[in-house]
């Protein structure tokens, strides 16, 4: 459903299970980093609101969205850690790059989550304009970085 129907922030609290003994990995890109930061932040207050333990969040950052998959592979293969969130933001531009990118970190993030038979999540936005990753950044459409967190939760309940 298109995020100008939806509020990204809110859910359904069915499948969410406890998870104080849970270990989350957050990836995130440094790139956008006005916007990375925000998701970031709604991606962490809410494992913090459903009982994640600060000290079972582990943080790395990565350069830009083309390197987390790798980021979040690295992270996946640590047997402690039960779930990987990938932040990250790539917005369109005049050029194909835009497509190459969102293809291979679609496709990357996708892969490492099968190898290692653990949830690891898309919390990439790929806005047309800066305005639009705002919006979905704690903005009129909510925060993707709540969804991706929930997505997390609810997979570990699955």
């Amino acid at each position: 459903m298109a995020t100008s129907l939806k509020n990204l922030s809110q859910h359904s609290d069915s499948n969410i299970k406890e998870i104080n003994d849970k270990k989350f990995g957050i990836i995130v890109s440094e790139w956008n980093e006005e916007v990375t930061e925000s998701l970031y932040n709604g991606a962490l207050e809410t494992l913090l609101k459903y009982g994640a333990e600060r000290q079972h969040i582990y943080r790395k950052n990565v350069p830009g969205s083309f390197e987390l998959p790798l980021a979040a592979q690295w992270m996946a293969q640590v047997d402690e850690i039960d779930a990987v969130i990938c932040i990250g933001c790539v917005i369109q531009g005049e050029t194909k790059h835009f497509d190459f990118i969102c293809q291979a970190v679609a496709q990357g993030i996708t892969e490492v989550g099968l190898k290692y038979n653990k949830p690891v999540i898309f919390g990439v936005l790929t806005p047309n304009t800066q305005q639009q990753a705002l919006d979905r950044a704690g903005g009129k459409h909510g925060n993707k970085g709540d969804e991706a967190a929930i997505t997390a939760i609810k997979m570990l309940g699955f």
